[in-house]
């Protein structure tokens, strides 16, 4: 069994066809159905059960698919780890990312790594749902809070303060909040994961934690949603300093209660073993790191937010 027999049996159950499979892998078909019936001899069970018109996965063919691919990427990461830090970046970035931090920040700078590397792919899972590694078929998570699974591997890119903000046009229509008894007056827009609506907010004065059960007709389980209702004055959001960074920094929105600060948060890059951890999963860690420390930096030399709140 030859590991170009193992790629041939991944891309003929993802094309569900042997002819499909053989053209994109520039093979003849002949040579791909012998190379077929070569593992699954060796294997000792059929793994498609073939029709004149259809093909799919038998029984055995569903366990194996997923183990088979896993296996072919821990060798391809075993590879990638034998070069050094400074050796080509290549290889495909299987990353999932949270839907405001991914589609307008990180996206953009992957972009920028792709630019400078033309042998590096990307493969993104945009959801702000919990992600299994396995089931999503990603490598790396970018996510808000540390890795809660011990066997999970996890760089922290920052820590940050979570912001109340609001859009002028919402605070020429609304009393500005000086407190969080005050919020009981206004709109909240909520992010839901799965059936829990995130609405409950926890505040502090440094001395006193404040928790306020808001009221708002608006939730999602999309982040980039939740901000993009903010900009339009629907209501009060509270959203990581990054997610709503250029937001800030060019007055489209503007922070709440200064005074009474959300509770902070960390970014994380999460990887489910260290196998996934290539050259190019540093890269992106690094790249992370830097472009999340100019924009904060950024924000605090505006005055929107506190040297002490951040770290790196």
């Amino acid at each position: 069994m030859q590991i170009e027999d193992l790629k041939l049996i991944l891309k003929v159950a993802d094309c569900k066809s042997i002819t499909v499979a053989a053209t994109k892998l520039d093979m003849r078909v002949a040579t791909a159905s012998a190379a077929i019936k070569r593992v699954e001899s060796e294997l000792g069970i059929d793994l498609f059960v073939r029709t004149t018109r259809h093909l799919r996965l038998s029984a055995a063919g569903e366990r194996y698919i997923p183990q088979c691919e896993q296996a072919l990427l821990l060798l391809d990461h075993a590879r990638q780890n034998l070069k050094g830090e400074h050796d080509e970046i290549e290889g495909e970035l299987r990353v999932a990312l949270s839907s405001d931090l991914g589609r307008n920040l990180v996206i953009p700078w992957i972009d920028e790594l792709m630019d400078q590397f033309p042998n590096l792919s990307v493969r993104t899972h945009i959801s702000d749902s919990n992600i299994d590694f396995y089931r999503d078929s990603v490598d790396i998570a970018l996510r808000y809070g540390s890795p809660t699974d011990a066997t999970m591997y996890g760089f922290k890119i920052c820590q940050m303060p979570r912001l109340l903000c609001a859009s002028q046009e919402y605070l020429v229509h609304h009393a500005r909040p000086a407190h969080p008894d005050d919020l009981s007056q206004h709109e909240g827009l909520f992010y839901q994961l799965q059936d829990r609506i995130n609405d409950v907010w926890q505040f502090t004065d440094g001395s006193n934690t404040y928790k306020v059960k808001m009221q708002g007709r608006r939730a999602a389980n999309d982040g980039d949603l939740v901000r993009r209702w903010c900009l339009a004055g629907k209501g009060l959001a509270v959203k990581s300093a990054l997610d709503f960074a250029d937001d800030l920094l060019n007055e489209r929105v503007v922070p709440v209660m200064p005074d009474f600060p959300h509770i902070s948060c960390e970014l994380w890059l999460i990887c489910p073993s260290r196998q996934s951890i290539t050259p190019a999963v540093r890269l992106l860690r690094d790249v992370c790191r830097e472009k999340s420390a100019y924009l904060l930096n950024q924000l605090v030399d505006k005055g929107i937010i506190d040297k002490q709140s951040i770290t790196f």
